[in-house]
């Protein structure tokens, strides 16, 4: 008899999309009749993560943060993003006030389901290493005992670099992949988890995604999650080492909007169904 062989263990892996109110979705994604005030219950209920975008605009009350958390199940997952006022500073490295006052501002509410916080800088800003480096040192580890999460989402060309990956390695702080055309594009591995943003859903494509591509991003997102560095992506610096299991978040952002719920839901049946077989 053959003997069966295990497959590698997987860190987990979360897929989801951006915010839960947008008028198209209420005919698609949620059902008829159902009120806006509960449109995120029911969107965590089919979602592993929603990537807040609320954040970037405005501060929130902590209030808002506890409400949020509370209508949402066990296991579920926010990432924020960082506000604006902080990502567009002239300095980076002169934002310890503004970083401090977003963070100490009431996320802590949210407990369990607050994920990674994602630092997205603008398609403006070049690569200054002494203004990132100061940016990264002052970025605090944890909230109230628990350890916090950061991701840099980076789109000018310019931190494509090597000298950009050693650094974000240095810090452990992730870098945001896309699919994106009109932004940077590298899959370098710098920290211990995975933020993916997917931006080439198609309106004429009910899942979003072709079937072909959604099979090719779930075999990935189990690569990612085994620790395995995807070469055939492409890269800025030298690609790693097989390492640690990593956690993996994927969310469909953008482009047509109201096919990201389908996609989001068809990848991570996907992902589901490669555990269950394993």
């Amino acid at each position: 008899m053959t003997p069966s062989r295990t497959a590698p263990p997987a860190g987990p892996i979360r897929v989801g999309i951006g915010g839960w109110t947008f008028a198209p979705w209420r005919n698609n994604f949620y059902p008829a009749g159902l009120v806006q005030r509960r449109e995120l219950e029911y969107a965590s209920r089919q979602l592993r993560a929603i990537e807040i975008n609320g954040t970037f605009y405005g501060a929130q009350k902590p209030a808002t943060y506890a409400k949020w958390a509370a209508e949402t199940p066990e296991g579920f997952v926010f990432a924020l993003k960082a506000p604006r006022y902080v990502v567009e500073s002239k300095k980076l490295a002169g934002a310890g006030k503004g970083i401090e006052a977003f963070v100490s501002g009431g996320i802590a509410e949210m407990g369990e389901r607050l994920g990674p916080i994602n630092w997205q800088l603008g398609p403006s800003r070049p690569f200054d290493e002494d203004d990132i480096a100061g940016f990264l040192d002052a970025l605090p580890r944890e909230l109230d005992g628990r350890p916090l999460r950061h991701v840099l989402e980076v789109r000018h060309r310019s931190f494509a670099c090597e000298r950009y990956v050693e650094l974000a390695r240095a810090h452990g702080v992730p870098t945001v992949f896309t699919d994106a055309t009109q932004y940077p594009s590298f899959a370098d591995l710098t920290g211990d988890f995975v933020y993916a943003r997917l931006m080439r859903s198609a309106t004429d494509e009910p899942d979003g995604y072709p079937a072909s591509a959604l099979d090719t991003w779930a075999e990935r997102a189990h690569g990612w999650a085994q620790g395995k560095d995807l070469t055939e992506l492409p890269h800025a610096g030298s690609p790693q080492p097989d390492t640690a299991l990593r956690e993996v978040f994927i969310f469909f952002i953008s482009s047509a909007k109201e096919r990201n719920p389908a996609a989001a839901m068809a990848l991570q049946a996907r992902v589901d169904a490669r555990r269950k077989a394993a």
